[in-house]
């Protein structure tokens, strides 16, 4: 049996999610937007529910998926969430207001690379999943806002199995250029002492970063 056929099964055990967070997956899958899919964002959570982080700050908000579900996950929380793209941004605004958890959702519309240094306060964990060539950026500058025996959580680093291609040249130059680039940010993190990190080889690749010092 392959991984993907673990994933269907483990996915059909999966509680089912609130009718706002079913409608939100069903428009992500219609519009091709990227969340995380289940069985990471499954993993995601029960990390997080044994950290018990009362802040978070998310890399990437998308329509406001993964947000949602931490702030449901963890009532006493609060997240902030950085988007760059415009209509991303509007539509994670609009899902988020039907929530029930809006007061605890902060969302911030800006580039996150251009943000580093403005954004004020610790956050317990940081979440990861933005643009991909950018990780080393994003790792560097928000990783100054976690204290030690905080975590950061970097999503997709296996780029839907392109980064175990022995031949990247079936690639556009973008994508080669993308492989290089998390490969790197990868190796780079996996050889840091000042974080101990883990990936998991579920959904897309998830590494969980705990800072050391």
């Amino acid at each position: 049996m392959d991984h993907a056929s673990y994933e269907g099964y483990v996915e059909k055990l999966i509680n089912d999610r609130s009718p706002l967070l079913t409608e939100m997956e069903e428009f992500a899958r219609v519009h091709h937007v990227p969340i995380m899919d289940l069985t990471g964002s499954e993993v995601l959570l029960s990390l997080l529910a044994m950290q018990r982080p009362a802040r978070i700050l998310e890399v990437g908000t998308a329509i406001g998926y993964s947000a949602i579900r931490m702030a449901e996950l963890l009532p006493d929380a609060e997240i902030v969430t950085i988007e760059r793209n415009a209509r991303r941004f509007e539509e994670a605004t609009g899902f988020i207001e039907r929530s029930d958890v809006r007061d605890r959702i902060t969302l911030i519309h800006g580039d996150a690379v251009e943000l580093i240094g403005s954004i004020a306060g610790e956050f317990d964990a940081v979440f990861i999943d933005a643009a991909k060539g950018q990780y080393q950026k994003f790792f560097d500058g928000y990783g100054a806002l976690v204290p030690i025996g905080g975590t950061i959580y970097s999503d997709n680093l296996f780029l839907r199995g392109d980064v175990l291609l022995n031949d990247v040249s079936v690639l556009d130059r973008r994508r080669r250029r993308l492989v290089r680039l998390v490969k790197q940010f990868t190796e780079q993190l996996m050889a840091r002492t000042d974080y101990h990190t883990a990936i998991l080889p579920l959904g897309d690749g998830l590494a969980i970063s705990r800072k050391l010092r």
